[in-house]
């Protein structure tokens, strides 16, 4: 009894102690929106290797409809908008490192990822669909025709299309790449049968590269929400990422961005 009593005398100090470290935690790391605004500046991450999302163009600019969201963002905190490529399995460790304060690059909502950093959205869907040259490939309906040894299938290292390969077509004889444009040579190669990819990039492939005799599955093989990725710790930012998605869908700028980047296929996108 007498311990019990001396722990309920402390407690108010044990609490006092806790919230004057947390104080001095969150002093010494300003949030996000604060550090935007003192730099007037944003910073994005993102993989820029999958049209139409986010991609390098020939003159090296990097533009996509994950940009073009970004640049509004950027607008909105009148801030400028500054763009850090890199691998897309790196995105989420310079989010986490604070290397960049927001990741919109075709990023799955994903449960594992959601345990690291959160998400706001989904603000498009999306699945999985083959790009080939082989018409059998094509015809698949569901993701067990595709599980046999004979199905070579090309993915982007550190994605959604990776983990769907080696956990639904185990079977399967998996090349996994850095990019996607690097995969889809394979396919024109015939060094692999197909690429699994997010639908926005077979749409965009198909439609870029008409003279290569690819088609595509566009029945999807799964379904995945699209999001933007934020600091976990940071709920100031993700509330006020919400409220800016939620005047983006209002006053239909998302759905004219969407229309831009993929025309008539934009309608299969929009979230239910």
């Amino acid at each position: 009894m007498t311990r019990l009593i001396k722990f309920f005398a402390l407690l108010p100090v044990l609490l006092f102690v806790t919230a004057c470290n947390t104080m001095q935690t969150r002093s010494s790391e300003p949030p996000a929106l604060s550090r935007i605004a003192e730099r007037g500046e944003l910073v994005l991450g993102t993989s820029a290797t999958m049209q139409p999302m986010s991609y390098k163009r020939s003159d090296g600019k990097v533009v996509g409809l994950d940009v073009d969201i970004a640049r509004f963002m950027a607008s909105a905190m009148d801030a400028k908008l500054t763009i850090k490529t890199m691998p897309f399995q790196e995105l989420l460790p310079a989010l986490e490192r604070g290397e960049v304060d927001v990741v919109i690059s075709n990023m799955t909502m994903t449960t594992r990822r959601n345990l690291k950093v959160a998400f706001v959205g989904p603000y498009m869907k999306s699945g999985k669909c083959i790009i080939t040259r082989e018409v059998n490939l094509a015809r698949a309906e569901q993701a067990e025709d595709l599980n046999t040894p004979d199905t070579r299938m090309a993915v982007m290292r550190g994605s959604t299309s990776e983990d769907f390969v080696r956990t639904l077509l185990p079977r399967a004889t998996v090349t996994a790449t850095e990019d996607i444009a690097s995969g889809v040579q394979l396919v024109r190669d015939d060094r692999v049968g197909g690429m699994l990819a997010d639908y926005p990039v077979c749409l965009s492939t198909l439609k870029e590269n008409p003279d290569d005799g690819f088609v595509s599955l566009f029945s999807l093989l799964s379904y995945e929400p699209i999001g933007i990725a934020l600091p976990g710790n940071d709920p100031l930012f993700i509330n006020w990422t919400k409220n800016f998605m939620t005047r983006m869908e209002a006053t239909g700028i998302l759905d004219e961005l969407s229309q831009r980047w993929f025309g008539s296929y934009g309608d299969a996108l929009k979230i239910d």
